[in-house]
């Protein structure tokens, strides 16, 4: 393998939301290409078994490499919480194998992976050659830093139903800061609210109230509440509506591109193979027109979409 081609890097979500945080990133991070993937045509992921989003992430992925990126972020916390893993552990090895020219060593997979499911910094050390993708998500960053934030050391999460059920906010937050006491709910209206350009609508107080309301009433000392849906930024001024004072309201998007930039001059074998046009492409699995016009919500600009079409990732050693 030439280690010396140059790619973007990829951002995948379910849909939207992951918009919010590829903004954040280009804000940072602006030199980079990159190329969005949105699998609008099968959203939401929320609902769905691990199963099948980790089949879903895996073959939204596979198509980010075959399109050049050799580097992945699951700009979506539904598949990092479900998918992620799977595809750190059972996939990545499979093509750091094929890309080595020599076997790798039986524990190379677990020891990699350990360190690699974080963007911040954690000591890890690639063999050479340097590995050729790698894929990361967007939990830990948050994760991480949350210590830091918290005074009472009771934290809020709002989130999807699949990222409240899957429990890795509290999995990953406790590796961090194990005297943190983690407590979530779900918000199942609040996605379509912003995908419909609600927003501000008198219905969006309803049904924003009614959850914040909820997770105080689980939890009356949390004082950090984390925005665990990247859709949520969008209605952070109706959000900070019904927080009470001294709450804060934590979205994910600055401490993502904050890691990411830090994962990569941590990286320089990785950085090296991002490609440096400070361009942005966007794919979508649903009709590209649709896309455009819901994008503008999130991005505030007009921008070129392609429809593409995601086929079952392969990945052995056949």
């Amino acid at each position: 393998m030439n280690y010396e081609l140059t790619g973007p890097i990829g951002i995948f979500d379910s849909g939207y939301g992951g918009l919010t945080i590829l903004h954040e990133i280009r804000q940072l991070l602006p030199q980079y290409d990159y190329l969005y993937l949105g699998d609008n045509a099968r959203a939401p992921y929320g609902p769905r078994s691990f199963e099948v989003v980790y089949e879903f992430t895996r073959q939204a992925v596979f198509k980010l490499f075959s399109m050049g990126c050799h580097l992945v972020i699951l700009a979506c916390n539904t598949a990092s919480a479900k998918a992620l893993r799977s595809i750190q552990q059972n996939d990545l090895p499979l093509l750091d194998h094929h890309s080595s020219p020599r076997p790798a060593r039986k524990d190379a997979s677990l020891s990699e992976n350990t360190q690699e499911s974080r963007l911040l910094p954690g000591g890890f050390h690639p063999p050479f050659p340097p590995p050729s993708k790698r894929v990361l998500g967007i939990i830990r960053p948050t994760a991480e830093i949350i210590g830091q934030l918290t005074q009472s050391r009771h934290v809020g999460i709002l989130a999807t139903e699949g990222t409240i059920k899957s429990q890795s906010y509290q999995l990953e937050i406790q590796k961090f800061a194990p005297d943190v006491t983690v407590s979530g709910v779900a918000c199942p209206f609040w996605v379509p609210l912003v995908e419909y350009n609600e927003m501000d609508s008198p219905g969006a107080d309803y049904f924003v109230k009614k959850r914040i309301d909820q997770l105080l009433m689980t939890d009356s000392k949390i004082d950090t509440i984390i925005l665990g849906c990247t859709h949520y930024p969008l209605l952070l001024n109706k959000i900070l509506k019904y927080v009470p004072r001294g709450v804060k309201v934590i979205a994910q998007g600055e401490y993502v591109a904050n890691s990411l930039a830090d994962y990569l001059r941590r990286h320089p074998e990785m950085e090296h193979r991002c490609s440096k046009g400070a361009s942005c492409r966007y794919l979508t699995t649903e009709n590209a027109e649709k896309f455009k016009e819901s994008a503008l919500i999130f991005l505030h600009e007009h921008i070129d979409v392609q429809t593409v079409e995601l086929e079952q990732a392969r990945c052995s050693h056949d």
